[in-house]
């Protein structure tokens, strides 16, 4: 893994053969075009620390506080361990193919850029208005409001314009603000989650006054896999491959990392760091706290199988309760209902945005375009992406629970749509470099394990959305609600991809026509300083740098 901050002669010949063969319609790419907006608008204000915080941020959501035991409940012990583990492994393997895109064109929109770039620019206009319409999908608000449950009888409608008022302060302001306040959660939440994990062990060790020594018990009894539909090993293979779902959610805030690159400082470094760092990072602190939870409840314990949205049903919840530990249950229940929160603010941001880009692109109105001369935030984005917040009020009846479940369906099939294009940039990418006449050493950040990452991520990708929802296909089990949420996106993407191609006529687009002498022009007319090396007292930082 390795910057590239030299120019050597060869690569300035080829530059300057490539700028004269390379062929490419002037009304997509003029000088400049690719980065004239985020230039022009955006304030590059988000430092390493504060984008690596926010990754984590969106990852340690309420995917692993409320859907983790609901997934316990289908596929066991062992076969929870893995599923976080396998989605791990494929979520740090396409971050690694996307930080070399991202470090080659650092724009706003991250993969949606990147596509209309290097894939088809339908591919770009398809993804992106699929993105705002997941992103207004007040998921994370509804979680908020129903968290809330756990402490009050108020009407969930009192708390959701309750979070909406500092949402609503912390996207309007500077950028700076909006990374500040997430550093802040992120080291809150991290903080949570070690006092969790800690917590937890001391309670299977037996450390709890007046219980038991539990150890690895629950994979003993009732067992490390759990049958799910059917009996035998086919039940045990359903429950495991139909909770990898739930697990997509549970990492689906990892992609924020480059979506802001616009707005960040040396962008071309610290979003790779970023990105290597989820691997391990992300992985490691995932699977301590799903492993600590499969050894301290056991997954036929019939209330994790259910959830009301709250902590309540919590299998961390059930299983402190079960200790007679009063306080933890208030913390857990706390944390869910920090993550929910970051999770509906970084919604907010991520629609402006996205807005934004597809705006730069004209495919979105242009007064998306517009920013306070000030702030430089784009508030009509903003705006609009609170305004459908208003959606979050549907948790005003009954169906609360069943309307998170449903946002968790469509977020997840989105999620992996998003990992199949960020893989395919790469892919083509790579292809583009050989036919212009690069080399991968010539990218401002290039990593040995990118290229097979790709295809790896890829794979796995596709065949996760098209098996989203296979257990409605299993006789007596039909769902209509989980056949129209798994599989309502991948239908919507096409739809729309094949729209914008039929009225604008676009294509594919060709190697050689991919701008990547505009996009290495912009590297080195840009230079950033060399990262510092951590010593003394900065070791500390490695913590959230």
């Amino acid at each position: 893994m390795s910057f590239n901050t030299a120019v050597s002669p060869e690569f300035e010949k080829k530059q300057t053969s490539a700028l004269e063969t390379v062929s490419i319609k002037e009304e997509e790419f003029t000088a400049g075009s690719i980065f004239r907006e985020d230039d022009t608008k955006l304030e590059k204000a988000l430092k390493e620390r504060q984008i690596g915080m926010i990754a984590l941020v969106g990852v340690f959501g309420t995917g692993l506080f409320l859907s983790s035991g609901g997934t316990l409940a289908k596929t066991g012990p062992v076969g929870l361990c893995l599923a976080y583990l396998i989605i791990g492994v494929v979520v740090g393997l396409n971050q690694m193919a996307m930080a070399e895109v991202a470090a080659l064109a650092p724009l706003t929109g991250s993969s949606i850029r990147h596509s209309e770039i290097f894939i088809d620019e339908a591919v770009g206009f398809a993804f992106g208005w699929l993105k705002v319409w997941n992103g207004i999908l007040p998921g994370a608000l509804v979680s908020t409001a129903v968290v809330m449950q756990y402490w009050s009888n108020l009407s969930a409608g009192v708390w959701i314009t309750v979070f909406l008022v500092p949402i609503t302060l912390t996207n309007i302001f500077s950028i700076r603000v909006y990374g500040e306040v997430e550093f802040v959660f992120a080291l809150l939440k991290i903080a949570l989650i070690v006092i969790l994990v800690l917590a937890g062990l001391v309670l299977d060790l037996g450390g709890v006054k007046g219980q038991e020594r539990l150890g690895f018990h629950y994979w003993k009894n009732p067992g490390p896999f759990a049958d799910y539909i059917a009996e035998g090993s086919v039940g045990k293979f359903v429950g495991f491959w139909a909770a990898l779902s739930s697990v997509v959610y549970s990492y689906g805030g990892v992609q924020s990392i480059a979506l802001l690159a616009g707005e960040t400082k040396n962008p071309r470094t610290n979003i790779p760091k970023a990105a290597k760092r989820i691997l391990y990072r992300v992985v490691a602190l995932y699977m301590t706290a799903v492993f600590i939870l499969s050894l301290i409840v056991p997954y036929n314990d019939p209330k994790i199988a259910t959830s009301d949205g709250t902590a309540a049903h919590s299998p961390y919840v059930i299983a402190f309760e079960r200790g007679g530990i009063k306080v933890l249950p208030h913390i857990v229940n706390a944390l869910t209902l920090c993550s929910a929160w970051s999770e509906a603010n970084l919604g907010v941001m991520q629609v402006s945005r996205i807005l934004f880009s597809l705006a730069a692109k004209h495919q979105a109105p242009s007064i998306f375009l517009r920013t306070n001369k000030t702030l430089r935030v784009p508030y009509v984005g903003v705006s609009l992406a609170l305004v459908f917040c208003a959606l979050a009020y549907m948790t005003l009846n009954s169906t609360a629970a069943n309307v998170f479940s449903w946002f968790q369906s469509v977020t997840s099939s989105v999620l992996l749509l998003e990992w199949i294009i960020i893989a395919i940039n790469n892919i083509r990418m790579n292809r583009a470099l050989i036919a212009q006449g690069y080399k991968r050493s010539d990218l401002p950040y290039h990593n040995k394990i990118a290229p097979a990452s790709a295809w790896i991520s890829l794979f796995f990708g596709v065949l996760l959305l098209l098996t989203g929802g296979f257990t409605t296909f299993i006789h007596g089990h039909f769902s209509a609600s989980t056949l129209v949420s798994s599989y309502c996106s991948p239908l919507a993407f096409v739809v729309l991809y094949l729209g914008w191609k039929f009225f604008k006529g676009t294509h594919q687009v060709k190697l050689t026509e991919v701008p990547l002498p505009e996009l290495f022009d912009d590297y080195h007319n840009k230079p950033e300083p060399e990262p510092e090396p951590i010593r003394g007292w900065r070791i500390l930082t490695f913590l959230w740098s």
